[in-house]
């Protein structure tokens, strides 16, 4: 993996993990994180990818300004969507990417929507990790309720146990260990302190939040998909993305595959064993296509 530091139009700098080689012939695949997430969310995945015997590519990871390595914005209301696309388009143009297949978990996925309504010649296919058309308000409102508002762990095995009271009803299978590995991945050590891996100031774009409020739906966005090979990963005990959306997702995209994923929440794991053969067999057909 190698890191790359980019300027954004505004001159913040945005950090995007690179793996494998420019000059692989096949698709490369972007990496797009949830909303209070990283990069290092698809290490394993894009490592399989890079590496695969037999079609390895290159993968883009990126990290959103106020995530991950990327710089803090002194202003967290630039934490939004028009901003962060126009950050990834300075990102793919600086690593000087063409078309390739998404892959979007939650926020990663309602940028990859907004993107192919917007420059669809950027996506060749789109995988949406938990995440559609339609969000339902009951989960936005569970996120709105822990996003910079997580108590402070003294260690990782704390901030492992943490999540698990958080986060368990939606992953009863995880272990321990898992847990502690996803406390690696929420926060970092400084000097003996744990900190959030964002900008807990994220949090203010969702206080306009409220079970009234109406949310807008991505259907045009969604149906820009219709000329490309899709994915939708959906977890059976998601909060974020119901069974209905995705049946009407497949009446509007009759080609789309559907993935569930029993014991998971919102979103599934993608560095299963099984999600990474999925994901690689469907970058394939991303080639053939």
């Amino acid at each position: 993996m190698r890191s790359h530091f980019i300027s954004a139009s505004d001159g913040l700098k945005l950090h995007a993990a690179e793996y494998g080689e420019r000059a692989m012939p096949r698709l490369p695949v972007v990496c797009l994180p949830g909303l209070a997430r990283t990069a290092a969310d698809f290490h394993d995945l894009a490592t399989a990818l890079a590496t695969d015997p037999e079609t390895p590519r290159r993968v883009i990871a990126a990290d959103y300004r106020g995530r991950g390595l990327s710089a803090y914005d002194p202003d967290p209301m630039n934490y939004a969507y028009a901003t962060e696309l126009a950050d990834l388009e300075s990102v793919l143009t600086a690593l000087d990417l063409g078309p390739a297949v998404f892959v979007g978990t939650s926020r990663g996925g309602i940028l990859t929507m907004l993107m192919a309504a917007l420059a669809p010649a950027r996506i060749a296919g789109a995988v949406l990790n938990d995440i559609g058309p339609v969000i339902e308000p009951a989960g936005l409102m569970r996120i709105k309720g822990y996003v910079g508002k997580l108590p402070q762990p003294q260690n990782f095995a704390d901030g492992g146990a943490i999540l698990h009271r958080l986060f368990g009803a939606q992953f009863p299978k995880r272990s321990e260990s898992d847990w502690i590995a996803a406390a690696r991945l929420t926060w970092r050590d400084e000097d003996g302190r744990l900190v959030l891996m964002y900008d807990p100031l994220l949090s203010r774009t969702l206080d306009a939040l409220d079970t009234e409020q109406l949310i807008p739906t991505l259907w045009p966005q969604f149906e820009s998909l219709a000329q490309v090979p899709a994915m939708v990963i959906r977890g059976v005990l998601s909060d974020i993305l119901s069974a209905a959306t995705v049946a009407e997702m497949q009446r509007r995209h009759p080609g789309l595959e559907v993935v569930e994923v029993a014991d998971e929440g919102h979103p599934p794991d993608l560095g299963t064993p099984d999600m990474l053969r999925r994901i690689s067999r469907f970058a394939r057909a991303c080639d053939a296509a």
